[in-house]
């Protein structure tokens, strides 16, 4: 019997909405995503105050309005973690060798795990965003469609980041290990807790070539009009590298999972 293939939509829909469902059962996952960045942003903004100010900042509500684009970029980053960590749980359950071996074309399945983390992504950082007039921070109605955009971009990236990270293992606890070396290093050089102007040479280099700084970017200008650090990556730029960083997570993703069967027992 030749099956017949469903082609890409089908199962991306089915694959994200299953880790939608899955992750929103589990409220363990939920508190670990939404209120630990939320913790970090109250401790660490208030802790710090009033005495760190950007240049040409008004500080009219201080550091915990600075801190505030990227706390809301970490929430969508632990999401992230938390939504491929499946990859490696639906291994060892078998899941994910039926999928495999199903007619599904694998840039389908890798399409459903990322729709399903960038989902739930978004979905988190628009709950966290209902705590910004704390900080003074809260969009226009006209913006949220930007936000949500950037959100998008921004999250479908670090999904894609932790799927190729994921794929390669067979321990949640080695998982764990490599997002502490590779994605918090990444949020934390990306402008979220302090800007380039005030980094020594060699992080400001750092801080350019990382890609979650642009994302960091994006949110801070369209969630607030300014004034803006002069070393501020322009909207547009912010824009084009995220998609383009989530191009190429996906592309990687789709190799990877198309070339390493071995992992998954096919």
């Amino acid at each position: 019997m030749t099956a017949t293939s469903p082609g890409i939509a089908l199962p991306a829909a089915t694959l994200a909405w299953r880790d939608v469902v899955r992750f929103f059962r589990q409220r363990s996952r939920i508190v670990g995503a939404l209120a630990s960045p939320l913790l970090f942003w109250v401790v660490i903004g208030s802790g710090i105050g009033t005495s760190f100010r950007p240049a040409g900042d008004p500080a009219t509500s201080g550091y915990l309005g600075y801190f505030f684009p990227g706390t809301l970029v970490l929430v969508v980053l632990f999401t992230a973690i938390f939504s491929t960590i499946s990859v490696i749980e639906d291994r060892r359950e078998g899941f994910l060798q039926a999928v495999l071996v199903s007619p599904a074309p694998r840039a389908g399945v890798v399409l459903g795990k990322l729709l399903g983390g960038t989902i739930l992504g978004v979905s988190q950082g628009a709950l966290f965003l209902l705590v910004g007039p704390i900080a003074g921070v809260m969009p226009e109605p006209a913006r949220w469609p930007l936000v949500l955009a950037v959100l998008v971009l921004t999250s479908f990236g670090l999904t894609g980041l932790g799927f190729v990270i994921a794929w390669s293992l067979d321990s949640i606890q080695g998982f764990h290990a490599i997002m502490n070396l590779v994605l918090v290093p990444l949020w934390l050089l990306s402008g979220a807790l302090f800007p380039p102007s005030g980094a020594s040479g060699w992080i400001r280099a750092i801080m350019a070539a990382n890609p979650v700084t642009y994302g960091v970017a994006a949110v801070r200008r369209t969630l607030t009009d300014g004034p803006f650090p002069d070393d501020l990556p322009t909207l547009a730029t912010s824009i084009a590298v995220s998609a383009a960083f989530g191009a190429a997570l996906f592309a990687a993703s789709v190799a990877i999972a198309t070339r390493r069967t071995g992992k998954v027992g096919v």
